[in-house]
């Protein structure tokens, strides 16, 4: 008899959600050490979207803590705000580049990223889970009957 973690779906969808994963917070862990050092491109890029320098040190600390938080075990609920973080900054960066009028070479990476963490949030493991998983079919039990004792 195999056990659920043998069997090759489920496998593939570990898989899947390490890659998608890994590549997100090595993202977030770059993007906020870059924007905490306030790199000359991100100070660029803030300027051209008409954002002010100050937000970078907000951004920074944020994507750093928000990567920390999908990579280590347990606290489901944190992962819960980091995704939705996540997803925040990352339309909200696609939809600064449309509003500035930036073509495809500048949203297009962002894109990609709200893509990449839809993905590790939706094929996270069930320990990850808060509250059981959209693809999963979570299980839920019926309170047991009061006894009338």
């Amino acid at each position: 008899m195999t056990s659920p973690a043998q069997t090759s779906p489920f496998r593939l969808r570990l898989v899947v959600w390490w890659i998608a994963t890994l590549l997100i917070a090595l993202e977030m862990i770059a993007g906020g050490s870059w924007d905490l050092a306030r790199t000359h491109l991100v100070r660029v890029i803030m300027i051209h979207l008409g954002y002010p320098l100050w937000m970078l040190s907000i951004l920074g600390f944020w994507k750093v803590a928000g990567a920390a938080a999908i990579l280590v075990p347990r606290f489901p609920r944190l992962k819960e705000w980091a995704y939705a973080g996540m997803f925040f900054n990352y339309t909200g960066a696609v939809a600064s580049h449309l509003f500035a009028g930036d073509g495809p070479s500048a949203w297009a990476v962002p894109a990609i990223l709200v893509a990449l963490t839809v993905v590790s949030w939706a094929l996270r493991p069930p320990p990850r889970i808060l509250g059981g998983s959209l693809f999963a079919g979570a299980v839920t039990s019926a309170p047991a009957p009061a006894s009338s004792v």
